[in-house]
């Protein structure tokens, strides 16, 4: 079944300069149908990752994805969700599969390069923080 999916780099791949690395080994896999960089407002962070409130790590998170821009990248295809997710590894790099997004370019837990919707309903949830409902159907 076709599907959309979201990939996010986050604020320490795009300081140390990886945007083109990370679209380049994404693009050779997935087919990409929409691109956006912002920076998340505080507000807007805490909404994305509402998931994680309460969790001791939550208040770190959104420090870190607030401190720079983001680049959102939407992507299409069969399977992408479970796809992606192989793809980019293990949220912890140290414990990623050798070649994934996050041991290549992750260097903790939070700082691990990417994020990636993890179910149909995460990534009907997370899309939409980048992109409408426009952009998402002419995809």
């Amino acid at each position: 079944m076709k599907e959309q999916t979201l990939l996010m780099i986050k604020p320490d791949a795009v300081r140390a300069r990886r945007i083109g690395k990370i679209l380049d080994q994404v693009e050779q896999v997935f087919q990409i149908v929409g691109l956006r960089m912002k920076r998340f407002q505080r507000d807007e962070a805490e909404r994305f990752y509402a998931v994680h409130r309460g969790k001791p790590f939550f208040e770190t998170l959104v420090d870190f994805i607030t401190s720079g821009p983001v680049v959102g990248v939407l992507l299409e295809g069969e399977g992408v969700i479970q796809k992606l997710r192989d793809f980019i590894g293990a949220t912890d790099p140290a414990k990623a599969a050798p070649g994934t997004i996050r041991a290549l370019y992750g260097t903790s837990i939070t700082e691990n390069a990417v994020h990636a919707s993890d179910s149909p309903e995460s990534a009907a949830y997370e899309i939409p923080f980048f992109f409408n409902e426009e952009e998402r159907r002419a995809a």
